[in-house]
Order: structure tokens, then C-alpha cells, then sequence
């Protein structure tokens, strides 16, 4: 990964390109913690050789999974960053997926393996955001 720094002061504005191979999902939240990224905008564009995005169900508590096998074009990849419960960057990103014959895939983000790029760009806020644990619904939400 290569990443680039193009504002600074109060809110910054970063540029990763992630190289083919890397998991995007681990890249962009270890670029978070690094940077100590606690409030920011997330959006991408670029393909995936495969990819996982989830569906959340409610009555469940939890993400099922919608795995795409096949190469796919990154057509919106849209989130926000915020601090975890843990003091650590949390991400909260959704994406979809162009596959060959022109259908979609979509959801929110769990894995994917960056062919041959994905263009990230991260604009930080000023004010710094908490993802708080909400055990009734069995996720994380942004406290305000």
C-alpha cells in the first residue's frame, strides 16, 4: 500500500492506493490505527479478486455472509471510521459489487482481496467519533 497525505491541520485527507493482494478491509483500519484515525469519511473505488459482504440480521445479532468467488469491480465502497469500545479504529463500511454480467452484489464490508488496486480516500472530522457496543441490537453504533 501506498498512501499519501493531501490536507492537513484540524482535518486531514489521505489518498491509499492498496496493491493487489492486500486484504482491504485489515489495510484500512491498520492505516486508521497507525494514523490514530478517530473520526473520518471512508470511499473507495478499484476490483476485488473475491470478496465477502454481509446482510445484517436483526433477529440474529449478526452478519450473514454473501460471498462473491469471482472478480468484481468496487463500484461504491462508502463508511466512516470511529473509535471502538477497545480504543482502536472501528469501521463500518459498505460496498457494491459489479460482477461480469453486469448484476451486483452489496452490503456491508467484511473481506476483500484487493486485483488489481483500490483507491481509498479517508477525509478525517474534526470532532472525534465513538462506536459504542448497543447489546439489544448485537452491534456497534456511532454515539453522538
Amino acid at each position: 500500500m501506498r498512501s499519501k497525505s493531501v490536507a492537513s491541520g484540524e482535518e486531514r485527507t489521505f489518498v491509499l492506493i492498496l496493491d493487489q493482494g492486500e486484504e482491504a478491509f485489515k489495510a484500512i483500519t491498520d492505516f486508521a490505527n497507525t494514523q490514530n484515525i478517530s473520526g473520518a469519511s471512508v470511499s473507495a473505488v478499484g476490483a476485488f479478486a473475491e470478496a465477502k459482504v454481509g446482510w445484517f440480521d436483526l433477529s440474529a445479532k449478526t452478519y450473514r455472509p454473501i460471498g462473491v468467488s469471482e472478480q468484481c469491480e468496487v463500484l461504491s465502497l462508502l463508511g466512516d471510521v470511529a473509535q471502538g469500545d477497545d480504543g482502536k479504529a472501528s469501521l463500518h463500511l459498505h460496498a457494491v459489487l459489479g460482477l461480469e454480467d453486469g448484476t451486483v452484489r452489496g452490503g456491508h464490508l467484511l473481506s476483500g482481496s484487493v486485483c488489481p488496486t483500490l483507491e481509498v480516500t479517508i477525509r478525517e472530522t474534526v470532532a472525534h467519533l465513538r462506536r459504542k457496543k448497543r447489546p439489544e441490537l448485537g452491534i456497534a453504533l456511532i454515539s453522538i
